[in-house]
């Protein structure tokens, strides 16, 4: 499964590329306006920094306004990948993007008719917001669970890029669905790292090896 940082703090993206782990970027208005950054600077920065894809949401409403907005992002690296919302108009914009060539991520997806939706109009990402239904008391991970099923019995290439995923057992979960890709705060890729006795265990080890009074092994 691909992970991508949820982020537009380009330091916090920097500080987590070594080793490879990350895959990719998503970003949207709320991330850009807290950075403080022009949208266009920063995300082109972001492209600079991190190889795979660079999700970059539109802020128009209207299809006209989406269509312009989307190809001046793509225009800024080959990597973008156009941020719709999942909207008539956002589906008309994934259709059209999606003969073009371009890329797209159909986000604010609630229901498996959505994400099929979004399928059907040719989007490349489709983001379920797993937290977001959780809020509204449904099953954010079995959403991810109907979604995968419909892709896989009707053959739809469109991947699953589970969001608003707020805890390491939510990833987990998300990889045990099927997704393709989940994205996450830098928090959140921290703390999939981290385990209690992980540290434990390497304090032994080290107390044992200091015992014997030698140095590093090199």
């Amino acid at each position: 499964m691909q992970i991508f940082l949820d982020t537009a703090d380009l330091d916090a993206i920097t500080a987590r590329l070594p080793g490879g782990l990350v895959d990719g970027i998503t970003t949207n208005p709320s991330l850009i306006a807290q950075s403080g950054a022009d949208i266009f600077e920063r995300v082109k920065a972001i492209c600079e920094a991190v190889d795979g894809p660079i999700s970059a949401e539109v802020v128009a409403t209207d299809l006209d306004g989406m269509l312009a907005e989307g190809r001046k992002l793509r225009a800024l690296a080959d990597n973008v990948v156009v941020k719709l919302p999942l909207t008539r108009d956002g589906l008309t914009a994934c259709r059209t993007f999606a003969e073009e060539g371009t890329p797209t991520n159909v986000t604010l997806c609630f229901s498996a008719n959505q994400a099929l939706m979004a399928a059907k109009a040719g989007a490349t990402f489709v983001s379920p917001f797993v937290g977001r239904v959780e809020d509204m008391g449904g099953d954010g991970i079995g959403l991810l669970r109907d979604i995968r099923t419909i892709f896989d019995e009707y053959g739809y290439e469109t991947e699953i890029l589970a969001a608003s995923l707020r805890s390491p057992d939510h990833v987990q979960s998300a990889a045990l669905a099927g997704c393709d890709a989940a994205t996450i705060p830098p928090k959140v890729f921290d703390q999939m790292i981290k385990h209690p006795l992980t540290d434990s265990g390497l304090e032994a080890f080290l107390a044992d090896w200091s015992k014997t009074g030698r140095g590093g092994l090199v």
